[in-house]
This record gives C-alpha cells, structure tokens and sequence, in this order.
C-alpha cells in the first residue's frame, strides 16, 4: 500500500514538473517572439527614415551611402512601398513573378495592415506609407509553440499507452499466476475424491450414482487441466471437431433446465483441425453458457457446424435477450460484463485461445435486441 502511495506522489510531482516546464518554455518563447518584433519594428522604422532621408536630399551630389545601405540591408521583412494611399511605387523580398500578377501586392497589403501598423512618411507634398508583415523566421517562431505542444501531447500519449500496457501485462501475469494456482490446489481434492470413487465401487454403491459423480469428478480435473495452460502455449493436434464440439454440447444439455432445447447439427461427421480439445471445448461450454443466460434458462439453442474446401465455421444461436451493436464488440474485454455475478472474463478467454492459439476468427454474426443472438468460430481446416 505504501508502495503504490509512493508512486502515486512520485506520478503527480512529475506531472507537475512537466507542466511548470512547458509553461516556462512557452513563456520564454512569446517573451522572444515579442522582442523579434520589436526589433523588426525598429528595423522598418531605420528603414523608413532612409527613404525619407533620401527623400529629403533634392542634392544630386548628397551623401546617401547609409541610407542606401539601411535599405539594401533588408533582406528577411517583405514590404511595400505605397504612395498617398493608393499608389503601390515599389515593394521588397517578396516573389518578384507573383507580384506580376493582378492585384497579388494589394493583397498582400491587406495582410500587412492586419498584421503590423504600417508607417508613414512625408515626402514634400506626398504621403509615402510602408506595409510590412513578419519575415519567415517570425512566422515558424509563432508557430513554434503549436508544434512543441503536439510534440509533448505525442510524448506523453506514448508514455502512457507504456504504462497501460506494462499493467495489462501486470494484470496478465496475476490473472496466469492466480489460474495456475487455482488448478494446483483443485489437484489434491480431485486425487482424494477419486479414491473416494474406488471404494463406492467396492461397496456396491448403485453404478449410475458412481458413474455421475465419477463424470462429475473427470469434469472437474479438465477444468485444472484447462486453468494450468492458461499463460502457456497450447499443443495443438489434429482432432475431429465435430466430437469434441458435440461432448461440450452435450454435457451443458445434460445438466440445464428442461425448458431449454438444444439442436445440434453438423455437415459431417467428421471435420479436422489442428486444436487443442480443452481449450476448445472450453470456448464452446462458455458460448453456450453465456446462450442460456441470455435465455434466463428458457429458449432454443442450435449449434451448426459447416465446411468448406478450406475453413470450418461453428455457428451458435440462441433466441435470448440479444445484444446491442455498440457492445457487441465490448463483450470481449477482459471484466466487461452485464451480469451482476461474473468476472467478465469468458468471452475474453474465449477470443483469446480462438485467435491467439489457434489462429482463428470469433465474433457475434448477428444479433437482434429480444429475438437472439449468433455467435461465430472460424478455424482452419487441417491439411
């Protein structure tokens, strides 16, 4: 407890330090965007005063190297230079083949006023005005922070899915570890009751009495069995199908309500795949199962095994409470239930050795909310 407390501080602080850190560096970053512009602004304005230096100078023979230079000495800020108003006399570092085009610098005019206050000059009579907007580096500077912040977001997202799925392995690696336990302490019950089942015989105890505790007995060992592979990869063989899927289907009919009628029905009498009969068996109980409760123990249940040159398909179908679409593909998280008693994890075991294990494809076919549901396996036939 005092572990997980400990992470708990540790998480938030890092929170913590990383939000006072982007907060710092955005900061930092507007703080230098604005003196960028500052020093723009005072550039355009040295600028300006050299146009109006040269303006001023009618003397052929004037002096006008520095103001020359101040103006060649833009090369980054695009401009344009506009006479009483209306009048576009000349423009800077913008494409010199778009501005050939039709109204391309009275756009661009626009978009300078919106982004920077344009600065007069007098010119004797005459009103010069220079437009200006932010050079290229001021622009991806602006954007900078945007770009940071999806950065951090991306971060932080992987950070997280790490960590989600380092505890999804946690949770994989106690649910293995709580399974194989569970199947280590059914062994030693299950070895007394079978010799429990040794001297029934010996003491003529009715034959049908013996033979259903003794079925009962064996259930509960391929129960252990299927609990101890669970976190190991399965031995598959080359088994019949359609037996293995009609054992399963047959217990479940044995011990259910009356009230319940079971169909099955098969193409053949023989289909091979290469599975694992425990674990199989174990998808079909837990369909069928999961069919009766839908039923609340009343309805039809039909299980169909189908063939084709390739692919086996066993459909089962019920006529319970059926399944809405925005869950039907939730049912198969681990812990999501709609039972108030329940673990939620059958469906997930089930995809799990389906697909997992043995390569193959599990999902609801269809469903109809108070007419049904049909569930479908699909696995490769054997070679």
């Amino acid at each position: 407890m005092a572990t997980y407390k400990n992470i708990h501080i540790v998480r938030w602080v890092l929170i913590t330090l990383s939000f006072i850190i982007v907060t710092l560096i955005l900061w930092n970053t507007f703080t230098f965007f604005q003196k960028f512009k500052t020093e723009e602004r005072i550039k355009m304005e040295l600028v300006a005063a050299a146009l109006e230096e040269i303006n001023a100078n009618k003397d052929l023979d004037a002096r006008i190297e520095l103001p020359l230079n101040i103006l060649s000495s833009n090369k980054s800020i695009p401009m344009v230079l506009v006479l009483n108003k209306d009048s576009i006399t000349g423009f800077n570092n913008l494409d010199p083949e778009k501005a050939l085009k039709k109204d391309y610098l009275k756009k661009q005019v626009e978009i300078m006023k919106n982004e920077n206050t344009p600065i007069s000059i007098k010119s004797g009579n005459n009103t010069q005005t220079i437009y200006y907007r932010n050079s290229d580096l001021l622009n991806k500077l602006k954007y900078y922070p945007l770009t940071l912040l999806i950065i951090l977001f991306l971060f932080a997202a992987v950070i997280f899915l790490f960590f989600k799925s380092n505890k999804i392995a946690e949770q994989n690696k106690l649910w293995t570890g709580m399974a194989k336990e569970t199947a280590h302490q059914i062994g030693t019950p299950l070895s007394s009751l079978l010799g429990w089942i040794e001297i029934l015989k010996l003491e003529d105890t009715d034959p049908n009495t013996v033979s259903e505790i003794e079925n009962d007995v064996h259930r509960l060992n391929t129960i252990a069995e299927r609990f101890s592979k669970i976190g190991s990869i399965p031995v598959l063989k080359n088994e019949n199908v359609v037996d293995i899927t009609k054992t399963a289907f047959n217990y479940l009919q044995s011990r259910s309500s009356k009230q319940v009628h079971f169909n099955f029905n098969s193409d053949s009498t023989s289909i091979t795949s290469a599975i694992n009969q425990q674990l199989f068996s174990w998808v079909i109980e837990n369909l069928v199962k999961n069919a009766i409760d839908a039923m609340e123990g009343k309805g039809y249940i039909s299980l169909k095994i189908s063939e084709n040159p390739k692919n086996i398909a066993i459909t089962i179908t019920d006529t319970g409470k059926g399944i809405s679409k925005n869950l039907q593909q939730k049912i198969f998280t681990p812990g999501y239930t709609t039972k108030k008693r329940g673990w939620g994890l059958g469906l997930s075991l089930a995809k799990r050795i389906i697909e997992d294990y043995h390569n193959g494809k599990i999902g609801v076919l269809n469903s109809e909310l108070g007419k049904g549901t049909t569930f479908k396996i699909t696995l490769k036939k054997a070679i």
